[in-house]
């Protein structure tokens, strides 16, 4: 099955939404262990992707994703702009010049993505970051992929291993990020990185879904 730019613009259109929709579940968890800004500034990012959604339209799926990490690097405070914003322009940089892709080619631009966010975060999973979430969710797409599922299916358990990820965060000692400073204190509540990376998971998911 082909994947079209206008999968990624739904993927795009409904993260937007469902952060606005999240905006305030991820500030109260980030009010346990963090700042309490990233209902607002995962909001604040989305909104200005979506702003300039229409004047992207010669622009093809590398493209897309690109303009949309550099949305984020611009426009969200903190770690979360720079972390979000190098897993959409590594994403991009994997599909530059496509205007459709395949399964296995959505699996490696999400996996330059995580390589992007661990990198330039210095983590790995394990912290209590978004990457508890990103990490699995993208072992289980390609697994899926791999013993023959189609992409449906595949997003399917990405999406569950996203949510398991980001659960898994709960009982977790932060050792990266604002969290970090709690300590011991920082276990027992879940991480809202990991909780904005499930969300625009299932995002992805649903776009896939409701193009078909």
């Amino acid at each position: 099955m082909a994947l079209t730019r206008s999968v990624f613009l739904n993927w795009l259109r409904i993260a937007g939404r469902e952060l606005e929709a999240n905006k305030g579940l991820l500030t109260q968890l980030d009010a346990a262990i963090g700042d309490a800004d990233h209902g607002i500034n995962m909001d604040r990012g989305f909104s200005k992707i979506l702003e300039q959604l229409p004047t992207l339209e010669d622009h093809d799926i590398g493209g897309l994703l690109k303009s949309a990490g550099m949305a984020l690097v611009s426009s969200v405070g903190g770690a979360a702009g720079p972390l979000y914003g190098t897993f959409f322009l590594r994403a991009g940089a994997s599909v530059e010049g496509r205007w459709e892709i395949g399964p296995n080619d959505l699996a490696r631009l999400l996996r330059e993505g995580v390589r992007g966010v661990a990198e330039r975060g210095k983590a790995a999973p394990g912290a209590k970051t978004m990457l508890d979430a990103l990490s699995p969710a993208v072992d289980a797409l390609e697994a899926a992929l791999g013993s023959g599922a189609d992409i449906a299916l595949a997003l399917r358990e990405c999406v569950a291993a996203a949510d398991k990820g980001m659960k898994d965060t709960i009982p977790l000692v932060a050792t990266k990020g604002r969290a970090s400073y709690l300590g011991e204190r920082s276990a027992g509540h879940q991480d809202p990185g990991a909780t904005s990376s499930y969300l625009i998971l299932r995002a992805l998911a649903e776009a896939l879904e409701s193009h078909d």
